[in-house]
């Protein structure tokens, strides 16, 4: 690795008057012409902010660490990005992964890590934010500092450092980055930025006292911000983890997520972003609602965002009125984990569409779930836009295995909802699979052929024509922290692969129905190494930077991820611990044992999880708790609320419908 000069203030020099502060476009713009794809680094997009540095205390780098197309619609870097820079002497910038070419003539010409903004070297401010919402994206991070000049080690960055802070859902165990960060916050953002912001403000104004140790120190007696180096994890001779425990007085022994209760409070992004270039989605999005109760097992996402909380339908009409201003998208994506679940989707979908039938503004919801699907609420959102193919995720490919995962579809339901699908003109359906899931067999993969096939029968009989198509998209299966699948053991590599090679073999072999169905899937590998890294604890430092000094970067894709690398970086970093990769992927946890993320609070009680995962194992399913008695996860009395949801009795309106002549 080329070293770069360090972008760090001057300690005599304040930082108003500091070079390091100044924009590096001059060397940047020379590099440009030699690169690919030179105007995701340019900055300047519809809707960007540009404040000035000498007018702002508190300086933050947001950075989701992936490529712009990835990084730019992101929702939540977008969203914090924005509450920031409404503050008062706050100033928030974006950083993004830069491509191999790029890093390669930046580290030849001492260019270093940039934002997007005005081109300020990220070394200069005062927080470097990372949202993590995959484990693959750690060696981007490691890249991102080292061209900074900001030591990758924590224990290595002095005062003049930022404070590299992790979120998003891969935060949630941030043990196997534990050296590279000082502190992670998990949970929703928006009001945990504004406190960790007023806090820096107060330690910088007294004139930084104590140093930066001082600072973690406040953040961390917050009882939200979670601080790696004030915690010692102590080992069992089995490789266990016996117990984590502060080191300092003060600190507390838990560290809680952060959780904004009222979404109408918090309409971010008012002004989204308009890429420059080419990005994974092209419109204007809002969330319509946070937190799920469905119970999926495999599902992190739902269970660390509980308690559900709904924003109003008039919130909702205000937000996409004010995008489409802001932004001339010609599509609204209504987002949430589950969003045909919101109880007002009819409405909402109904007064969008008639409001916008003029301007042709499409809506799209994400993948929809089998047993939230009606045909009114497909139409309304295909009225102004056009009639793409349908997503629908069964996940499992027997019934038993739904039964394991709680996702509470019969094939029968499935059969029935492509039926008026295909019987409404619709010609494509894509059915989403997960392979590896606890206690998988052959079988239960097998029978998502079957499933296959019977759509594609009932598809050509209720619409009478052979131009039928099914696309079938399986995923490995990856267990992950604070779901009752975080005891559960992974599925290898070879098994997954061998499963998936009999799977595809069936679906060829299938002369009647074999070529209407396409088959997509993801080999093992990938899944391994973030199945290592999501359940993994502080040892695993040592593998990512291994992996990161090898050459690793970009492992979310495919064309640069290499599986031989982190074995073979895994296997010599780990030789001196006793554990290996088989350890913290295939291996099934006892209900003993410490989990690397136990001092971290995601609201959830972790004898309700176990609880749900022996039912699991016995196939039993748990009802969604919205609309049925309280199943005691834990979530509703720490945050004192139940799950809000409407009917509000209220209406889109009173934003006109357009009317033509």
């Amino acid at each position: 690795m080329v070293p770069l000069v360090s972008t760090r203030r001057s300690r005599e020099m304040p930082a108003e008057a500091s070079p390091a502060a100044e924009s590096v476009f001059p060397q940047l713009e020379a590099l440009l012409p030699h690169v690919q794809k030179p105007i995701q680094y340019v900055g300047g997009e519809l809707n960007s902010t540009v404040k000035e540095w000498a007018s702002c205390d508190v300086r933050w780098a947001l950075m989701y660490p992936d490529a712009y197309e990835v990084g730019l619609p992101n929702q939540g870097v977008m969203i914090l990005y924005e509450v920031l820079n409404e503050q008062q002497g706050v100033l928030a910038e974006r950083t993004y992964s830069v491509w191999p070419d790029l890093e390669e003539l930046m580290r030849e010409h001492s260019v270093p890590q940039f934002t997007v903004d005005s081109h300020r070297p990220v070394g200069a401010f005062d927080v470097f934010g990372l949202s993590f919402s995959t484990e693959l994206g750690y060696t981007n991070m490691l890249t991102a500092l080292d061209l900074a000049g900001i030591p990758l080690e924590a224990k290595d960055r002095g005062i003049d450092d930022p404070i590299v802070l992790a979120g998003g859902h891969a935060a949630f165990n941030p043990e196997p980055i534990a050296d590279f960060i000082d502190c992670a916050v998990i949970g929703d953002g928006e009001q945990a930025v504004l406190e960790v912001t007023a806090i820096i403000r107060a330690w910088k104004a007294e004139g930084r006292p104590g140093g930066r140790e001082e600072l973690l120190l406040r953040l961390s007696k917050t009882g939200g911000v979670y601080v790696p180096a004030f915690y010692d994890v102590e080992y069992l001779p089995d490789g266990r983890i016996a117990r984590v425990v502060p080191n300092r007085s003060g600190v507390p022994w838990r560290v809680s997520k952060h959780t904004v209760m009222d979404l109408d409070e918090w309409p971010y992004p008012k002004q989204p972003l308009v890429p420059l270039a080419e990005t994974v989605h092209e419109r204007m999005s809002v969330e319509i609602f946070r937190g799920c109760t469905r119970g999926c097992r495999f599902c992190q996402a739902g269970m660390i965002t509980r308690p559900v909380r709904e924003r109003s339908i008039t919130g909702i009409g205000e937000m996409v009125d004010k995008g489409l201003k802001a932004t001339g998208f010609e599509e609204v994506g209504l987002l949430s984990l589950s969003s045909a679940d919101h109880t007002e989707i009819a409405d909402v979908a109904k007064g969008l569409a008639d409001r916008y039938e003029e301007d042709k503004i499409g809506l799209s919801l994400p993948s929809t779930r089998v047993d939230a699907f009606n045909i009114d609420l497909a139409n309304e959102l295909t009225r102004n836009g056009r009639r793409s193919g349908l997503t629908f995720a069964p996940e499992g490919g027997s019934e038993r295995i739904r039964k394991v995962i709680n996702k509470m579809v019969s094939e029968d339901d499935l059969i029935r909802t492509v039926a008026t699908a295909y019987g409404n003109g619709w010609r494509q359906v894509k059915l989403y699979f997960m392979c590896g899931l606890p206690t998988e067999t052959d079988d239960d993969v097998l029978q998502i052929a079957d499933m296959a096939t019977r759509v594609i029968a009932k598809g050509r009989e209720v619409s009478g024509s052979g131009d039928i198509r099914c696309t079938v998209s399986i995923g490995g299966f990856v267990p992950k922290p604070h779901t009752p699948f975080q005891w559960a053991p992974q599925l290898s590599a070879e098994e997954t692969d061998a499963r998936l090679q009999k799977l595809r073999d069936k679906i060829r072999g299938d002369k009647k129905y074999g070529r209407s169905i396409g088959f997509r899937y993801h080999d093992g590998k990938p899944g391994i190494v973030e199945g290592l890294l999501s359940r993994g604890d502080r040892r695993l430092g040592a593998v990512i930077r291994a992996v990161y000094d090898d050459g690793g970067r970009f492992d979310g894709w495919r064309e640069h991820f290499s599986y031989d690398r982190w074995m073979a970086c895994a296997d010599k970093a780990l030789e001196p611990t006793g554990v290996d990769v088989d350890w913290y992927t295939t291996r099934e946890r006892g209900y003993e044992e410490v989990l690397p993320w136990d001092h971290l609070d995601s609201g959830l009680d972790k004898e309700w999880l176990w609880e749900d995962w022996q039912d699991a194992l016995d196939e039993t399913e748990v009802d969604d708790c919205r609309w049925t008695p309280c199943f005691d996860c834990g979530v509703c009395p720490q945050f004192d609320t139940w799950p809000q949801t409407g009917p509000t009795g209220k209406k889109l309106l009173p934003l006109t419908v357009k009317k033509s002549d």
